[in-house]
């Protein structure tokens, strides 16, 4: 039996609505099929969206760091 969530799951657009190289938006990272998809979706199905957006985001920063570190080290 699914559980009943007491409040509504907020949507994480920001009104960045582009699509970067791999086809995330480029400001809540959602795939296209997640956006068009997000008020058909279970509140336990966009809690797992927020959570792949979470780690879409942790490797962005991750892969900029790197990228600004090895800027650093060919000064």
């Amino acid at each position: 039996m699914q559980q009943v969530e007491l409040f509504p799951v907020p949507n994480p657009c920001v009104g960045v609505c582009q699509s970067n190289a791999k086809g995330y938006c480029m400001g809540c990272l959602r795939s296209r099929v997640e956006r068009q998809k997000w008020n058909d979706l279970m509140p336990a199905e966009k809690m797992r969206v927020l959570d792949l957006c979470a780690l879409r985001k942790k490797k962005i920063a991750a892969i900029m760091q790197a990228q600004k570190d090895k800027q650093g080290t060919n000064t």
